[in-house]
C-alpha cells in the first residue's frame, strides 16, 4: 500500500475525483470552489474589528473552504515528507534539454533547487519568480474574483464568461511567462 500510495496517480484516477467536486458542492448547496477565498474567511475568523468586508458569517460561508485549505496543506506534508517518492520526476528528454538551456540542472527532487530553495530565493531571480511572481499572482487572483481551480473548475462549470475569459487571461499569461520571460530571467 505505501508503494502505491508514493507513485504518482495517473490522470484518470484524479481526473474524474476534480470532476465529481462541483456535483457535490451544488449537492450541498455551496456553488464556488477555488482557494484564494480561504485568505478572506481566515481574515474573518481571527482579526475583529469594524472592517465591513469580513463581516459577514464565515463560518456558514468559508468553514467548508477553510478545512479543504487544511486537508490542502495536510496532504503537502504528506506527500512530501511521509509518502515521498525517492525517484526523480520523469521529463521528456525535450524537456530536459529546454531546462538546462535555462540553466538547470538539478532534476532530482519534484522542483528545480536552484530556484525553489532558500538559497535560490536570495538570487535576482528567485526575487522576480518567488517574491514578485506570488504577489502577482496574489494580487491577480483577488482582481479576477477567484484563483485559478475556482475559475477554472467551479466558473467555467457553472458556465460564467468571466470564469472562461479568465481560465483564457491564465494560460496566456502561463504562455507568455514561459516563452518571453524565463529565457531572458535565466
Amino acid at each position: 500500500m505505501f508503494e502505491w500510495l508514493t507513485q504518482p496517480w495517473p490522470w484518470y484516477v484524479a481526473g474524474p475525483i476534480i470532476g465529481l467536486i462541483i456535483p457535490l458542492l451544488l449537492f450541498l448547496g455551496n456553488k464556488q470552489f477555488g482557494i484564494s477565498s480561504s485568505l478572506r474567511h481566515t481574515c474573518a475568523a481571527c482579526v475583529p474589528g469594524n472592517i465591513s468586508f469580513f463581516q459577514y458569517d464565515w463560518k456558514k460561508e468559508g468553514l467548508w473552504n477553510m478545512i479543504l485549505v487544511l486537508g490542502v496543506l495536510i496532504g503537502g506534508f504528506l506527500g512530501g515528507y511521509v509518502f515521498e517518492n525517492p525517484e526523480p520526476i520523469a521529463l521528456s528528454a525535450s524537456t530536459i534539454a529546454d531546462l538546462r538551456n535555462l540553466g538547470l540542472t538539478d532534476f532530482t527532487g519534484f522542483v528545480p533547487t536552484e530556484v525553489f530553495s532558500w538559497s535560490g530565493l536570495g538570487s535576482t531571480q528567485g526575487i522576480i519568480m518567488m517574491v514578485l511572481g506570488g504577489f502577482l499572482v496574489g494580487f491577480g487572483a483577488r482582481y479576477a474574483g477567484g484563483c485559478t481551480s475556482g475559475h477554472a473548475i467551479s466558473g467555467i462549470s457553472n458556465l460564467q464568461l468571466a470564469s472562461l475569459i479568465a481560465v483564457i487571461g491564465f494560460f496566456a499569461g502561463g504562455l507568455i511567462i514561459t516563452h518571453l520571460i524565463y529565457p531572458v530571467l535565466f
